[in-house]
């Protein structure tokens, strides 16, 4: 009974706001991890770091996963690799903030792997994932972050602060008590630093034991299953009313210092961020007359994301109301085309600019696929699928791009090496590839193999897409 008291009063000590992972998440991710550690050990680093960026969006706290990652970004910069091999659009996607702070996390961490050294990114991730709940994660970065800044010839008074406060939040005294000290080093005559590491280092004292034997916050409640304390994600809810007034005075500001493009730049972003079509025509407005005025290519691809972005809210809109009223379907089917030929162009405006940013084909490719244009996407997704992050979407559309030109064979090359290569079972991913596989064998006239694989995603999921009705007329 005395254990279960001192477990129990362990689980209570835990910060407000962790959040652990189920066992049954952390074995599904292990199986990204291992394919990901045989894939980087091949010295094919990229699509290492992509495989455990898969494997971390389901186990975000394997600090061993983020190990590996660190580690191989390190061997990979080592034999040449450089941060510009993610192409500016991908570059710009990722480093946009998101409502989902795992999101905005995993993505710092992948810029972070193509430049191992930026500690912005370590900064970015480490106060992301302290807001997702993700400590033991924090944790991790914050002592690379923190080691990274010490060793620096010119350390940031800013980071040892930022680190500090995380520290606080997830009442770690200890490494907060160091942060606050390197701050201190850096502005010895401050007094209210003086008296915080002071204040810091008694607390520290005081909770000497609290997490007994264990090395993590996930050691801490791995015996009590059943009692984990799952909070609310934080709504970053913005009033309108505080919008608009972020939008003023950055607008004025930019106004005040008309020349500099940074101050414009931040001036679109609060434009943006209302979400307002008002507000959005108008940044459209303001970029196309600076790309008249400058011709840099960025701020005609920003006019470009944004008209993306109202075409993607119109669609929520029209795809519920044709979900209430089968009557407006034919509509909403016009307007999908309509938007896929738009945002075809856009992309292929990227490329022309861009002609390294795979991000932009694959959304090239995608958009003729969707367009029926199956002959001219075949060649981009066979140039795209040579990306990493890429490899296993684009080749799922290739083998159904061949399927749909009447290539039978080489659709059923295509999907069978993408099923052979993936590593996960019973994903949505998964039973994409076999369904499709299925397809094309049973297009080729081998309702025995077609069969095999529509049952294979039938034990997955019963109801995916029509597989009942492909199995049962096949076997009869």
């Amino acid at each position: 009974m005395q254990t279960t008291q001192q477990d129990n009063a362990s689980m209570t000590d835990l910060p407000a706001g962790y959040r652990d992972i189920p066992e049954e998440d952390r074995k599904k991710a292990q199986i990204f991890f291992d394919r990901a550690k045989t894939v980087a050990d091949t010295g094919n680093f990229e699509y290492g770091i992509e495989l455990y960026l898969q494997g971390l969006s389901i186990d975000p706290e394997n600090t061993d996963a983020h190990q590996y990652i660190r580690e191989i970004s390190l061997k990979r910069k080592a034999t040449g690799g450089k941060r510009s091999d993610i192409g500016m659009f991908e570059k710009m996607k990722l480093g946009k903030a998101t409502k989902d702070d795992k999101l905005n996390a995993l993505n710092a961490e992948k810029l972070l792997a193509y430049d191992p050294g930026n500690m912005d990114r370590m900064v970015n991730m480490f106060q992301c994932a302290i807001r997702a709940g993700y400590f033991d994660t924090a944790m991790w970065i914050g002592a690379v972050l923190m080691k990274a800044n010490s060793d620096n010839p010119k350390p940031d008074y800013s980071k040892f602060i930022t680190l500090k406060d995380g520290y606080k939040s997830m009442s770690r005294w200890k490494e907060a008590t160091e942060a606050c000290y390197w701050a201190l080093k850096l502005k010895p005559d401050d007094m209210d630093l003086q008296k915080e590491v002071k204040d810091l280092s008694a607390r520290h004292t005081m909770e000497i034991g609290k997490y007994g034997k264990a090395k993590s916050f996930r050691d801490s409640i791995r015996d009590m299953e059943g009692q984990k304390r799952l909070l609310d994600e934080e709504k970053d809810y913005q009033s309108d009313d505080f919008l608009l007034r972020k939008v003023r005075e950055a607008e004025v500001e930019w106004q005040n210092n008309s020349e500099d493009l940074s101050l414009f730049s931040k001036y679109i972003d609060t434009l943006q961020a209302t979400e307002n079509p008002e507000q959005e025509n108008k940044a459209i407005e303001l970029l196309e007359q600076m790309y008249r005025k400058n011709n840099q290519f960025k701020w005609r691809q920003r006019v470009g994301i944004i008209k993306m972005t109202q075409l993607s809210r119109m669609e929520r809109m029209l795809r519920a109301d044709a979900q209430r009223d089968p009557e407006m379907r034919k509509e909403y089917d016009q307007f999908a085309r309509e938007r896929a030929m738009t945002e075809l162009q856009e992309y292929k405006l990227v490329v022309e600019n861009y002609p390294t940013d795979t991000t932009a084909r694959f959304e090239v490719a995608r958009r003729l696929f969707a367009l029926g244009q199956y002959q001219e996407a075949i060649p981009v997704f066979q140039h795209v699928r040579s990306d990493p992050k890429y490899r296993i979407r684009a080749t799922i559309l290739l083998g159904r791009a061949f399927l749909s030109s009447n290539y039978i064979d080489e659709a059923i090359d295509t999907l069978k090496a993408a099923v052979d290569e993936y590593p996960a079972h019973g994903d949505d991913r998964s039973k994409e590839m076999l369904y499709w596989y299925g397809r094309a064998l049973e297009g080729k006239g081998d309702g025995a193999s077609a069969i095999k694989q529509y049952s294979r995603v039938a034990q997955m999921d019963f109801n995916y897409l029509d597989v009942q009705e492909r199995v049962k007329r096949l076997r009869q």
